[in-house]
C-alpha cells in the first residue's frame, strides 16, 4: 500500500493510492499535464494508472478528469448524478456510474461509497479495502455524520478534511455569505471538527492520517497539525504518521513497506 496526496486545497485535489495490483486516483483537480508531472515525481507514469474515482463535480476535484481519462484510457467511476452535473466532461471510453452506498470490486480492491454532506449534487467518500489494510477518504464535508464515522472505522490510513481554523475564518477577508457557507453543514470541516472526527476513529490499526483540503486563506499547517495531535493525546492505541496536504506540491508517500 502506498498513498500520496498529489494536491490538496481549494485550487485542486488529487489522491494517489497504490496496492499490489492497482494504481488509482481519487479526483483529478489539476490539469492532466500537471498531474502527470506530479505522478512522475513519485516514480509513477500516467500509463501505470488503472482507474479514476470522482468524489463530486466541483472544478477543484474534476478539472482533469476528462483529459486524463482520454490520455491514458482510464475508466472513470462516479455517482450517476455527478455524471449528469458534468455536461462538459467530454468523451470517456468507460464511465461506470454508481449510487451512494454502492460497493464494487476493482482488481483486488473492494471500494465502498458513502454519502457526505457538501454543497454538491451527490458528494461521496470512499473506503478502499486492500489486502494490506483499509483506506478511508472523507474530504469536503460540512459535518461528520454518524454514517461517515461508521464507514471510516478500522482504517489503516485516513484522509480527512481539515479545512479551516475557526478564528482565522471569522476574522479573515472572505465575505460573510462565503464564511457562512464554509462553516455550514454543507461546507467544510474545521480543524476542531476534524480533530473530533479523528478522535472517534482511533484504533490500534491506524498508522497514517493525511490532513486534506487546507484553506490557504483560513488555515495554517501548524494549526491543523495541532488539532490532530490534541485529538491523539491521552491514548495508547496508536501513534500515526501525520501528513499535511499541500496545494503546490505532492506530500511524502506513506508506504506500508517502511511503516
Amino acid at each position: 500500500m502506498r498513498i500520496c496526496l498529489l494536491a490538496s486545497g481549494s485550487r485542486g485535489n488529487a489522491l494517489y493510492i497504490e496496492s499490489a495490483e492497482s494504481r488509482i486516483l481519487i479526483d483529478a483537480g489539476l490539469s492532466a499535464r500537471e498531474l502527470a508531472r506530479r505522478l512522475e515525481g513519485i516514480g509513477v507514469r500516467g500509463e501505470d494508472l488503472d482507474a479514476l474515482l470522482v468524489t463530486h463535480e466541483h472544478t477543484d476535484h474534476c478539472q482533469g478528469v476528462g483529459p486524463l481519462s482520454r490520455r491514458y484510457d482510464l475508466p472513470v467511476y462516479l455517482h450517476h448524478e455527478t455524471r449528469r452535473a458534468l455536461p462538459t466532461l467530454g468523451r470517456i471510453s468507460e464511465c461506470i456510474e454508481f449510487s451512494s452506498g454502492d460497493v464494487f470490486d476493482f482488481n483486488e480492491l473492494r471500494i465502498t461509497t458513502f454519502p457526505i454532506t457538501h454543497d454538491a449534487v451527490a458528494p461521496v467518500g470512499y473506503t478502499i479495502e486492500t489486502p494490506t489494510g483499509k483506506i478511508g477518504v472523507a474530504t469536503d464535508l460540512g459535518i461528520a455524520t454518524r454514517l461517515v464515522c461508521e464507514r471510516l472505522k478500522g482504517c489503516r490510513v485516513l484522509v480527512l478534511e481539515s479545512n479551516h481554523d475557526e478564528d482565522l475564518l471569522r476574522d479573515g477577508p472572505y465575505p460573510w455569505p462565503l464564511k457562512q457557507r464554509i462553516r455550514g453543514n454543507h461546507g467544510h470541516l474545521s480543524n476542531l471538527a476534524s480533530g473530533e472526527l479523528l478522535r472517534s476513529l482511533i484504533s490500534d490499526q491506524l498508522e497514517a492520517v493525511f490532513l486534506a483540503h487546507l484553506s490557504e486563506e483560513n488555515n495554517r499547517p501548524e494549526l491543523a497539525l495541532r488539532s490532530a495531535r490534541e485529538a491523539l493525546e491521552n491514548q495508547n492505541f496508536c501513534c500515526p504518521h501525520l501528513v499535511v496536504g499541500r496545494q503546490n506540491q505532492a506530500t511524502v508517500c506513506f508506504d506500508t513497506k517502511f511503516s
